[in-house]
């Protein structure tokens, strides 16, 4: 036994020096990440280990790491910890989220994204609340509240009284010893672990969320003078939003109005934030869009909060967005939560957001036009009225609103008074280089301002971005499910359009050698006239230079005259 024990004592120490010597390498890259590694294997595989809070410290002090080989080792070592709860019964994933939220106070949230992006690979049961409520109300008595009860009723006989207090006590033994062999821990125990973890989870979003209001007031004040573009990113602030996205529904309600009023000073572009949203990227903003709206899905019935600010900030983003700066998926998932989910939007709200998505067609790539397309087709089908800027004729009178007028450069959908403009933009999307384009803008032409009609929407724009980008091989072969959803219409439309349509089933023959011989006679003719400019270039540098030789001759002809004139009188006078 003593043998034993000394042994378990020396291997004890020799553990927690070995921890402590590999948390204080520095320098020697190599062993450093050999020695992470062995802790991250001995961290995933036993979990129970006696230094599990020094494994613990070691792998969250290099989870934002710059060498990316110790980062992802640490990142999967934490995401196995919260995936893998069986081992360690969740008391490793609190522990693991408490030091998270602590060192990413200590670097004043300046880490890497994958140290926080692994709060996504957590998982809370939410029946874990439904059956601690079924346990406090099938709990067994107390032995007080019993006597109360007995003394209310009366009961006179003894013996029936003894036997009921023995039952209980009984049956309460019987589940502590139940409790203490089991494998799986008590509900209210574990209940109050996934309490912990969320509160400290949560706790590092909001913390997140301030720092960046903070930082981006702060350098907007100390440069506002110089530029006004986006400066340095904020690395936390994507993830953070993810994760709110994520664990929106499990939001405290006495928390969610100061959220829903960060995301609106992070988002919105008003008098009170307009300095901090120009700190921020469009795809930061959109997120910010994105995630208020699924923190009102997710809690409908609870909340009552106007959610206008978001529309005026995607009214103006969309303008603002740039093909291959900023992110398109985020752009079309925004489009997909804020107008094409199922939601009444007002009609002079739904016909600006229709103008300006016509609008953004027209100057963004293939991808992005088809996800704007999709989502101005929806809001048409969705609102009849908004139907009349199909027609030839401008909007005016009872058409038009409040607003007579169409104001293309306002900065609130409410007052541009898009009902008094025509959708002339669909003219030339159906000149398209894309045919998917081309066929989406016929279609939406060929819509007529009935009230009867019935139109089918079959795409979203997430999938219509991913389908028709560029960067697939088959983004120019359209799927089959693009087409009029109107026979009748389709019948009797004009040969112009389709005119339009047909070719698009050519454009996927194309010979290769054709276009290698058509592109290498261009680049030639482009080769060319590089050379031919290159060559005048040095010809006009050539003649400049003899007329500058010219010219000094010149100059030296005219300076040589007056002193031979000076010389014959000097001769003269002699």
């Amino acid at each position: 036994m003593y043998g034993i024990n000394d042994w378990n004592v020396c291997m004890s120490n020799s553990c927690n020096s070995i921890l402590a010597e590999v948390g204080s390498i520095r320098k020697a890259v190599l062993i450093s990440a050999c020695g992470i590694s062995c802790i991250c294997t001995l961290l995933d595989a036993a979990p129970h280990f006696n230094y599990r809070e020094s494994l613990l410290g070691v792998v969250i002090r290099n989870i934002g790491s710059p060498d990316d080989v110790i980062r992802k080792l640490c990142c999967s070592t934490i995401k196995s910890l919260f995936t893998n709860e069986g081992k360690h019964d969740g008391e490793a994933t609190v522990e693991a989220v408490q030091l998270i939220a602590d060192h990413v106070k200590a670097h004043n949230c300046q880490l890497h994204p994958d140290s926080v992006e692994v709060f996504l690979s957590l998982s809370f049961d939410e029946d874990l609340w439904r059956a601690a409520r079924n346990d406090e109300k099938h709990k067994p008595q107390s032995k007080k509240s019993k006597k109360k009860t007995l003394g209310a009723r009366q009961l006179g006989n003894d013996k029936k009284r003894s036997r009921q207090e023995l039952l209980t006590k009984t049956r309460e033994e019987v589940a502590a010893d139940y409790k203490a062999v089991a494998f799986t821990p008590d509900v209210m125990e574990r209940r109050g672990m996934q309490t912990e973890a969320l509160s400290a989870v949560f706790e590092t979003y909001f913390r997140i969320l301030k720092h960046t209001m903070q930082s981006s007031a702060s350098r907007s004040e100390a440069n506002s003078s110089l530029s006004t573009g986006a400066s340095e990113p904020h690395p936390l602030l994507a993830p953070c939003l993810k994760g709110l996205g994520k664990f929106s529904h499990l939001i405290d309600m006495d928390f969610m109005g100061d959220l829903i009023n960060y995301l609106k000073k992070l988002a919105s572009g008003g008098s009170d934030s307009e300095n901090t949203s120009k700190c921020l990227t469009v795809a930061e903003r959109l997120c910010c869009c994105i995630v208020a709206f699924k923190v009102m899905k997710s809690n409908l019935d609870a909340l009552n909060v106007d959610l206008q600010d978001f529309f005026v900030q995607l009214y103006n983003i969309i303008l603002e967005y740039r093909p291959g700066r900023d992110q398109g998926e985020v752009l079309a998932e925004a489009l997909k939560i804020m107008l094409c989910e199922d939601r009444q939007h007002d009609m002079q709200k739904a016909a600006a957001f229709v103008k300006r998505l016509a609008t953004f067609s027209l100057c963004s790539g293939s991808a992005e036009s088809m996800a704007a397309s999709v989502t101005l087709k929806h809001l048409l089908l969705k609102n009849v009225k908004c139907r009349n800027l199909l027609e030839n004729d401008a909007g005016g009178g009872s058409v038009s609103g409040s607003v007579a007028k169409y104001h293309p450069h306002a900065s609130d959908p409410n007052l541009s008074g898009a009902l008094a403009s025509v959708l002339w933009e669909l003219n030339l999307l159906t000149q398209h280089y894309h045919p998917a384009v081309s066929s989406m803008a016929s279609s939406i032409s060929s819509m007529n301002t009935a009230h009867n009609q019935v139109y089918l929407s079959t795409i979203s724009p997430q999938q219509a971005f991913t389908d028709f980008s560029l960067e697939r091989p088959e983004s120019f072969k359209p799927p089959s499910d693009i087409k009029k959803s109107n026979n009748k219409r389709k019948r009797g439309s004009d040969p112009s359009v389709s005119a339009v349509i047909e070719p698009s089933a050519d454009t996927t023959s194309i010979d290769e050698d054709d276009v290698r011989k058509k592109l290498s006679a261009h680049f030639m003719i482009l080769r060319d006239i590089k050379e031919n400019q290159r060559l005048r270039a040095e010809l006009d540098d050539t003649t400049s230079s003899i007329q500058l030789y010219e010219e000094y001759n010149q100059q030296k002809k005219k300076a040589k005259k007056p002193k031979m004139k000076k010389i014959k009188s000097l001769l003269t006078v002699k």
